[in-house]
């Protein structure tokens, strides 16, 4: 891969963005993000990916310069459709993606976090969809997950304005889950990755597929499959670790 590289820690998958200078979202690097997902999806090692960029940025945004090449609305909606078939692929993955972000997340590498199930972020990273500052609108689910983020007049003040906000405000906003100073983000995020990487393997697939129903108003659906997945869960052979090692007090070993 181009763009992408990835280490095995543990059972966390740390995986780089290496596109310099800012780690742009070129559908390239979008083609190879889901090859890598097909890589990791049947890899029993990997419990949980952690995804970072190289150098200032986590991502800087959609790559501009291809705009400049593609000739029709036709093809640009394509591209739109792409990116957003990739980010609600890893939004649905039967395995954690946490986003450690440094530096800026912008535009697409914005939406490209959003995909993600948690972000982490340092304080004075920069969150924001400036879209409209080129005449643009967001095209990889931008404009419906920020509002279901940070609710539906921020995600308006942020479209609107073309400004973005801190990874402090992030914060406080629900757009990330916890600002760290820089130097110390990379780390407080492999801590999180790693604690995650320990759950039941079976579990958190599960617990993923029903976060998902929360999406849209499938609230009673969903309310059904969590009863239902409750019991097929409770007879897992980690379910019977989990409850063991409660009573044992001892910490539990799942083997998926």
């Amino acid at each position: 891969m181009e763009n992408l590289s990835w280490t095995l820690e543990g059972n966390v998958a740390s995986v780089l963005i290496q596109r310099p200078p800012a780690n742009a979202l070129a559908s390239g690097l979008i083609s190879e993000i889901d090859a890598l997902l097909n890589e990791l999806e049947g890899n029993r090692d990997v419990r949980v990916i952690l995804l970072k960029g190289e150098g200032r940025f986590f991502s800087a945004g959609a790559d501009i310069k291809e705009f400049t090449t593609i000739e029709t609305g036709e093809e640009f909606s394509k591209l739109a459709g792409r990116g957003q078939e990739v980010f609600e692929r890893m939004e649905n993955f039967p395995k954690p993606i946490i986003a450690a972000i440094h530096g800026a997340a912008l535009g697409g590498g914005l939406e490209l976090a959003m995909g993600c199930h948690i972000r982490l972020v340092s304080e004075n990273a920069k969150l924001g969809l400036p879209e409209l500052q080129l005449g643009l609108v967001p095209g990889f689910a931008g404009s419906q997950r920020l509002p279901k983020l940070v609710g539906r007049a921020k995600a308006a003040e942020m479209l609107l304005t073309s400004e973005p906000i801190s990874g402090v405000e992030a914060v406080q906003w629900g757009l990330a889950n916890k600002a760290y100073p820089e130097e110390e983000l990379f780390e407080k995020a492999s801590e999180l990755a790693a604690k995650i990487a320990k759950k039941s393997p079976v579990a958190m697939k599960a617990a993923i597929e029903l976060l998902s129903y929360t999406k849209d108003d499938r609230f009673y659906a969903g309310v059904k499959r969590e009863a239902d997945m409750f019991g097929e869960i409770f007879v897992s052979e980690d379910a019977k670790e989990g409850i063991s090692a409660f009573i044992e007090k001892r910490e539990p070993h799942f083997k998926g």
